[in-house]
């Protein structure tokens, strides 16, 4: 596998060179010109200056819709697309279900997580500040670094299964696409900050939700080379029959029970904590949203993501082993070769057999947006850390403002240069997306339950906090290694580290092994009784610097950045505490259907789908897909319906000559609220919506 899995012929590309460098800089710059003239007009418009509060938290304002739709994009990573779909050509239609469901409960436990740390820490802004302040700096320290080997791998796994379905369906250099993926990214993460993840992510989300219907629309009622779940089923008949898939109940291409299959779903249900839970990306739009937006905005993301891989992967992966001894397959008459389908090319494979080169062109734009959506996120949040949790607490505590904006910046940028250098290094080295994909969890894992702990229960104690992860990580790479060098007779490479049994033995190994740690430590030195003061005690930063450079007061900008009084602070608390029991009793109910009811008698009774149940699981995933886009692309809109119109009459104001209405503190706090023709919002309107009282 050394020199990386895809060829660099271009003879034999779907499309030419100019589609990639099209997409990858044109695309790029577009965003960055569109954020660039976002953050211009909520400037001139909004109050909305560029400070570091906002850089960071957006100001604590976002709404649900925004929330939800930033949920689903950022966890859209090219692996959602790309391993999703090659899980399902390995094993059928128990993959997308085992994928789906092995990464949606993350998301919709963390809304309690979520809500819990806006309760315990409101201001501030990564999930470490508030480790921090529980137990110093020690601890801080090994979380930082667990949070950064997160972000380092999500990056490389989205880097390396970007530019290999890049390569492959253009031909351009891995090499260059690794770093031509994160160039626009970053010019318009540092003119938006987080808010210009919010809005990327938005656009990305519906893109991907259209051209995911046009591919199932394509598969199983349009197409000409499918065309309907009948033939579909046919294909897959006929192909179990002749070569079966070993450990599938039948052999059957058609069933939930395979031992590999779900082999990978603990892997993935492991690994998926730690990429949510050591994520500070997930924490920062916690921290962005609105204290009574949080909730709804990661049960909603959760739910509507759940279809993206379930469909997708039933989708492409299927049309994949339908259509691949047929003259439209991109390998014909070959077979796909397992490095290649380790690479994620199962889905680009599948769309250029369905639709040819308007295939390929469907599957760059999805790539591109899954990849960028995703490595803003990280950018943000490796940017967080380094600028809050680095420079501001130990290389210079009393920064202004303005100095942790530069600072800000200047992390997007080297993250994103480091991040492209270092990908396409693991190229080099033979080390894919699929590869990464189910290694993440033996590295971060351990660092979950700890860290969650942190959190949910004041009895943990420094020290279970702080050597449970490290321990756990000592014994999971032990795992790992160990059981790859029994198995393989002592061999150890990237291929035979890579198989299914030595990854999962290290991936659960790092989750459950804080369950022995973090008890043990507890019963040596002592239950802990956390009054939870000082998460509470964490200040906001001042950025009255920024504000006076730009006329303004700063209490007249958008977003919070002062204190809240006491009264606010009490119906926040209120609002908070009712969330938090929603989000225990409501994220418990729906992980019990998603992992037990729905899967588990199917897995149990080893039974093999029908014709009208295929055609039925077809349809849910289909209406469930379109639900998915109703609550991601229409509702955020809905939402801010208010405040787009204020800005579209601010601009029409500006155009034809009748001056500009600036937005004072009140009108600009609550999005979607109703404004007068000056843009202003009665004041009695402001009262009752931050404080309850008429």
């Amino acid at each position: 596998m050394a020199g990386g899995n895809v060829p660099s012929s271009t003879s034999d590309k779907p499309l030419g060179q100019a589609w990639g460098y099209g997409i990858l800089l044109g695309l790029g710059f577009l965003f960055a010109l569109l954020m660039i003239f976002t953050t211009w007009m909520l400037k001139r418009y909004n109050n909305e200056l560029q400070t570091s509060e906002m850089f960071s938290t957006a100001g604590r304002t976002v709404k649900s819709g925004l929330v939800a739709a930033a949920v689903v994009s950022s966890w859209t990573w090219a692996a959602t697309l790309l391993q999703s779909s090659s899980i399902a050509f390995r094993y059928g239609v128990s993959g997308p279900l085992w994928y789906a469901a092995g990464a949606t409960v993350q998301i919709l436990l963390f809304a309690t997580v979520a809500i819990e740390l806006k309760r315990r820490a409101p201001n501030a802004h990564t999930f470490l500040e508030a480790v921090r302040a529980r137990y110093g700096s020690y601890t801080h320290f090994v979380y930082i670094v667990f949070g950064l080997f997160t972000n380092i791998l999500v990056t490389a796994m989205l880097l390396t299964g970007g530019s290999a379905v890049v390569t492959s369906l253009t031909g351009i250099s891995t090499a260059a696409a690794c770093f031509l993926f994160p160039l626009g990214v970053v010019i318009y993460t540092m003119f938006g900050g987080i808010k210009a993840t919010f809005f990327t992510d938005y656009i990305n989300g519906v893109i991907t939700l259209i051209i995911l219907l046009v591919f199932a629309f394509t598969t199983y009622a349009t197409g000409e080379r499918l065309g309907s779940p009948k033939a579909v089923y046919e294909r897959l008949v006929d192909l179990a029959a002749a070569s079966p898939v070993e450990g599938n109940a039948g052999g059957s291409y058609l069933t939930i029970r395979s031992k590999d299959g779900v082999i990978f779903f603990v892997i993935n249900i492991i690994g998926n904590f730690g990429t949510v839970f050591m994520d500070n990306g997930y924490y920062n739009k916690a921290i962005a949203a609105s204290p009574v937006h949080a909730l709804p905005g990661y049960i909603i993301g959760g739910l509507s993501w759940f279809a993206i891989p379930w469909l997708c992967a039933t989708t492409m992966g299927l049309a994949a082993l339908a259509l691949q001894n047929s003259q439209y397959f991109p390998t014909y008459p070959n077979s796909m070769d397992e490095a290649s389908i380790s690479a994620g090319l199962t889905l680009p494979y599948a769309a250029v057999a369905l639709l040819g080169s308007g295939g390929a062109v469907a599957t760059l734009l999805i790539v591109f947006m899954a990849v960028t959506s995703s490595f803003s996120s990280s950018l943000i949040a490796v940017s967080s850390i380094l600028t809050y949790d680095i420079y501001g607490t130990y290389i210079n505590p009393k920064a202004s403002g303005k100095r942790l904006v530069y600072i800000s910046h200047t992390s997007v940028g080297g993250f994103g240069l480091i991040m492209a250098a270092f990908s396409t290094g693991l190229y080099y080295a033979g080390i894919s997306m699929g590869w990464l994909y189910v290694f993440m969890g033996v590295i971060i894992s351990s660092a979950v339950l700890p860290a969650t702990l942190t959190l949910m229960w004041k009895g943990q104690n420094f020290w279970a906090a702080t050597l449970s992860p490290i321990l756990g990580l000592c014994c999971s790479i032990i795992a790992w290694l160990v059981t790859t060098s029994k198995l393989n007779d002592g061999v150890i490479t990237v291929a035979t580290s890579g198989a299914n049994l030595p990854m999962l033995a290290g991936n659960v190994t790092a989750l459950l092994s804080p369950v022995i740690f973090i008890p043990v430590l507890t019963l040596i030195f002592g239950i802990d009784d956390y009054d939870w003061q000082s998460m509470k005690n964490i200040r906001l930063i001042d950025d009255s610097d920024v504000a006076e450079a730009a006329h303004l007061d700063i209490s007249e900008m958008h977003g919070r950045h002062t204190a809240l009084s006491p009264e606010e602070e009490a119906a926040e608390q209120a609002k908070l505490f009712r969330a938090s029991k929603i989000a225990k009793t409501t994220t418990a109910t729906m992980t019990i259907i998603l992992l037990v009811l729905w899967p588990m008698p199917l897995y149990g009774t080893g039974y093999i789908f029908s014709q009208s149940f295929f055609t039925g699981w077809v349809v849910v995933g289909i209406i469930w897909l379109l639900c998915s886009t109703m609550a991601v692309g229409v509702y955020p809109l809905w939402e801010s319906r208010h405040s787009m119109m204020h800005n579209i009459r601010c601009m029409w104001r500006d155009i034809s000559g009748k001056g500009n209405p600036r937005l004072g503190r009140n009108a600009s706090v609550i999005e979607g609220e109703k404004m007068d023709d000056s843009g202003l919002s009665p004041p009695e309107e402001i009262n009752e919506k931050f404080t309850g009282e008429k």
